[in-house]
């Protein structure tokens, strides 16, 4: 019997046996996403979502972090998918070439106080989403495909992530990923769109709460076209099944210091670099030039962007707000950087080439080169991979100096201690305190405040 791609992802997934350190990767991956989150919380984007959750999906038993509040799994995957990307400081995989932790690991959270979901399972289940979803989306001939949304691969990784947990024998697993593949958020605006910078962005929170609704489908004998994963124009089988369970993907998640496309991040730290090295005052800045990639270009790159979404898909404005205010005022970016002449000022000197050897990098890097010219003279640096790649990594520390810098302006100290807390007993298995402090009501209710006449719903 010939048996599809599907179905020996589902047979693998079936039989896992999670190593420890695939397991400490996932709680590092935690932790860092708590940091997205809490960022994003209060978000009109982040806010929204949770007023059309209660209306949609109503009351259930899944907290919707931070809030006090509870819906279903899918409501609730949904909306804290929603908190954890919203300002684009959630993790990421480059061989995916986009962000698997924003769906994955509130897909799996979402079963917290089920009986099936321990610490330990729970950071097994979230390194086998990884695996899943990253394979998925690395199978595809990136240079090729019209978009690289993680949308499109991530409601995959959630089925396969909680069909395991919730016990579903291969056939079923199968039939989740196959469901939730073919009815993923078709992204379809984005190969064309000038306007990056609006709120579905890579519709991930879709795509998550999609692969909770296929596996409760599959558990009730939906099925879907298990052979989804097996024309080979769309997906490289080799790429897709080779080495499975040999290494574990999870393992070279990279993390991001700036609120940002993970595509403006190597301009960024070339920038910040030259700066400091070479004592280069914003005043004296008469160009900035970039090389960098192709789809670099197909950004916004907004001079002047008027939202944070604009401004996420902006290199000039990025590189603006760097060359002003530091890294710090990436961390996230914020409405008052909007308004900031200065940073537009040094936007609009900003000029972008594509550089062939970077082209041919991509997707496997994402280099860039900055070049800064000024009256005293031209000061170049390339930077090929930069921080948060595994090659260049953030240690554990550097991912808690993230989530303080975050933290301190949101929640009170008790809080977040509660929070590295409950990161440290979940890495010894005990998910515990995390399940309390996600249940938590930890921001005012002026966060609840009706958004911007954009991001009304109406009744």
């Amino acid at each position: 019997m010939t048996y599809t791609a599907a179905e020996l992802l589902a047979e693998w997934v079936s039989a896992s046996d999670v190593p420890e350190d695939a397991k400490v990767s996932a709680a590092k991956c935690v932790f860092d996403l708590m940091t997205a989150a809490i960022a994003g919380y209060q978000t009109p984007n982040a806010a929204a979502v949770r007023r059309v959750a209660r209306a949609t999906w109503g009351e259930g038993p899944a907290e919707m972090w931070f809030s006090g509040e509870r819906s279903t799994a899918a409501g609730a995957t949904f909306v804290n998918a929603a908190c954890a990307c919203s300002l684009d400081l959630d993790d990421g995989h480059r061989a995916a070439s986009g962000h698997p932790g924003a769906a994955i690991i509130p897909g799996v959270l979402s079963l917290l106080g089920s009986p099936s979901l321990d610490g330990q399972r729970a950071l097994a289940a979230i390194a086998i989403g990884y695996e899943i979803g990253v394979r998925i989306s690395a199978a595809r001939d990136l240079r090729s495909v019209p978009t690289v949304n993680s949308g499109l691969w991530s409601g995959q990784a959630v089925a396969a992530a909680v069909g395991w947990l919730r016990g579903l024998p291969p056939g079923q697993i199968a039939h989740a990923i196959s469901i939730a593949g073919t009815t993923a958020p078709s992204q379809s605006a984005t190969p064309y769109t000038r306007f990056r910078g609006n709120s579905v962005k890579e519709g991930i929170p879709w795509g998550a709460a999609n692969g909770i609704l296929a596996v409760d489908l599959a558990r009730h004998g939906f099925t879907g076209p298990v052979d989804i994963l097996d024309s080979a124009e769309r997906y490289d089988r080799a790429r897709l099944l080779d080495g499975l369970g040999t290494s574990w993907l999870i393992n070279s998640t990279y993390f991001k210091p700036y609120s940002c496309c993970r595509w403006i991040h190597a301009p960024i730290d070339a920038l910040l670099s030259l700066l400091t090295d070479h004592d280069i005052r914003p005043d004296a800045i008469i160009n900035i030039d970039v090389e960098t990639f192709g789809r670099s270009l197909t950004l916004s790159n907004e001079v002047a962007p008027a939202t944070l979404e604009g401004a996420q898909y902006s290199l000039p404005f990025c590189l603006g707000v760097a060359a002003i205010s530091g890294a710090r005022a990436l961390l996230p970016l914020s409405n008052e950087s909007l308004a900031d002449a200065r940073a537009i000022e040094i936007a609009g000197r900003v000029r972008m080439t594509v550089n062939p050897e970077f082209e041919r990098m991509f997707p496997a890097a994402v280099p860039g080169r900055i070049r800064i010219t000024t009256s005293s003279g031209t000061f170049e640096r390339t930077v090929l991979a930069p921080k948060g790649e595994p090659t260049n990594p953030m240690s554990s520390d550097d991912i808690g100096i993230k989530f303080q810098a975050i933290a301190a302006e949101r929640v009170d100290a008790g809080v977040a201690a509660g929070i590295r807390h409950a990161i440290g007993a979940l890495r010894r298995g005990d998910i515990a305190p995390l399940h309390s402090i996600l249940g938590d009501r930890l921001f005012a209710t002026p966060s609840e405040t009706p958004a911007p006449e954009r991001c009304e719903v109406a009744e």
